[in-house]
Formats: C-alpha cells, sequence, structure tokens
C-alpha cells in the first residue's frame, strides 16, 4: 500500500485546506503535515504579511521623517551649510552628518582626550565640506576618524587621495 499523497490540513488560523505532498518523500510527509497544520493557511498568511509590510514601511517612513528632522534642527543648531547634490542623496547626507558628527563628538570628547577648542576645529573643516556624496561615502566611518577624514577632505595642497595623480 502506498503513502498517501493528498493531506486534509487544519491550519492553526482554522481554515481546513487540502495538500497535496507528492513532491515531498513518502517518510516526511506526516512530519511536514503536522508542520502546516501549526501554521496559518497560504491566504491568511499573505494577508499577515502583507499588513505586517504597510505596518513597516509607515513605520520605516515615521522613522526616516523623525530623523531627518533631527539632523536639520542639528545644522541649524550648529550652524551646518546646506549640503550640495540631488535632493535624494542631501537628505540621506544630511542624516549621515548628524550622525557621524554626533557620534565622533561623543568618541572623542565625551568620552575621549579631545578638549572642546580642538573639536570647534573638526567642526570648522565639518562645514567646509558641502558635497553629499561625500558624507556619503564617510556614513561607515570610525567615529574616531572624522578629524582625519575631514583633514584629508579638506587638504588645498592634494586635490585627490591618490597620490600618482
Amino acid at each position: 500500500m502506498a503513502v498517501k499523497t493528498l493531506w486534509t490540513i487544519d491550519h492553526a488560523c482554522g481554515h481546513t485546506m487540502t495538500a497535496d505532498l507528492s513532491d515531498r518523500p513518502a517518510d516526511r510527509r506526516a512530519g511536514y503535515a503536522r508542520w502546516l497544520a501549526d501554521r496559518d493557511c497560504t491566504d491568511c498568511w499573505k494577508t499577515a504579511r502583507d499588513h505586517d509590510s504597510g505596518d513597516k514601511a509607515a513605520w520605516l517612513a515615521a522613522q526616516r521623517a523623525q530623523e531627518q528632522a533631527d539632523a536639520e534642527e542639528w545644522a541649524r543648531q550648529y550652524r551646518m551649510p546646506p549640503l550640495d547634490g540631488t535632493d535624494r542623496a542631501v537628505a540621506w547626507a544630511d542624516r549621515c552628518r548628524h550622525q557621524l558628527v554626533s557620534a565622533a563628538y561623543t568618541a572623542l570628547v565625551a568620552e575621549g582626550t579631545t578638549s572642546e577648542a580642538d573639536w570647534e576645529a573638526v567642526e570648522d573643516a565639518a562645514r567646509t565640506v558641502t558635497r553629499a556624496g561625500w558624507w556619503l561615502d564617510q556614513r561607515e566611518a570610525d567615529p574616531a576618524d572624522l578629524p582625519e577624514l575631514l583633514q584629508a577632505a579638506t587638504d588645498s595642497d592634494r586635490p585627490t587621495e591618490n597620490p600618482y595623480l
């Protein structure tokens, strides 16, 4: 006698479906049928997933809007100039600049040995870098490296980091 291929599954959501398990090895069909019974049916799962992704998208949009507002307020407070680039790049770079400079202040001044006077020089250098792409390129940099990165970006003797040009 052959192991059955059509199984009636009573899903956790309350729906009952017939599942064709012929694509599974015969000795794994019963276990898979039990596993299916512990889950919602496909329609309920898709509905829940679509609802959850809508909530995630709304949450993410709200989070980005709050981060953008914080970055703009920070830029006004510390007299940071507007960045140059496309609208999309500028919005993202504003957030990156805010996060990097704030984290650098914490690492260098609050938790490190940099004085407030030395930090003002770092802030002044940060004000001179207005290309959005530069801030985007530095978004994953170690905050403690910010003074060196800014020095490289504002070094007038060297127009590019490539030593062979």
